[in-house]
């Protein structure tokens, strides 16, 4: 077992086991220095795990889907519906055994875009959709889905700002650069990690000819 420090990282695709977690990629991670990794200490209430595995459920499971360079920061919680039997609609909120295949209604699925980066001690609720390149800071409580590249905080959190201009936002995510293969995000990595959208562009478009004269 590795050593625990700040500056380790579990990478989510080596360590999830649970089917009902989808890892897209080989670059996403968790800082697990203080508590017990991803699975066990990050994702709750999610049917799947080592426990219940086998459990036979009335309801189909929400499931988690996280995108690629995705970065959670570390005792962050991603808070999944498979034990939400508390009806707000009914005048008792206990879970009765009796009934609780009537008390459980889904949140539908948790979904975490590409680049998102989750910071320290995040909390977000179940059904919440990320867009890619957001950021959620610190202990923000997200309970409502998120816009790509925006910045949200605070409890509950809300907008900060967006990270570029809504011109290059539309056209970041057309270019669908977490959608390239391996060999063109790495031979573009230098102006990818930068905040020139025209060469990104022009570097993409270049890329693109070369390959298709080759």
């Amino acid at each position: 077992m590795k050593q625990k420090h700040w500056s380790k990282y579990q990478l989510l695709h080596e360590v999830v086991q649970n089917p009902n977690i989808h890892i897209k990629g080989k670059h996403s991670y968790y800082s697990d220095c203080w508590d017990n990794g991803f699975e066990d200490s990050v994702v709750r209430y999610l049917q799947g795990d080592e426990q219940s595995r086998d459990w036979q459920l009335a309801w189909d499971v929400d499931q988690l889907y996280i995108g690629d360079y995705v970065c959670i920061g570390s005792e962050a919680v991603i808070l999944m519906g498979g034990n939400h039997t508390h009806r707000m609609d009914w005048f008792c909120l206990y879970p009765f055994l009796e009934y609780i295949e009537e008390a459980y209604i889904g949140k539908g699925d948790t979904v975490i875009g590409d680049g998102v980066w989750i910071g320290m001690r995040a909390f977000i609720m179940p059904g919440v959709k990320i867009g890619e390149g957001a950021v959620i800071a610190t202990n923000s409580v997200v309970v409502k889905d998120v816009e790509p590249y925006c910045i949200v905080g605070g409890n509950p959190a809300k907008p900060v700002k967006h990270r570029f201009a809504p011109e290059v936002i539309t056209e970041l995510l057309a270019l669908k650069i977490y959608e390239w293969p391996e060999a063109k995000f790495a031979a573009l990595k230098r102006v990818i990690c930068g905040s020139d959208f025209q060469a990104l562009k022009q570097a993409s478009i270049e890329y693109d000819q070369q390959r298709n004269q080759s």
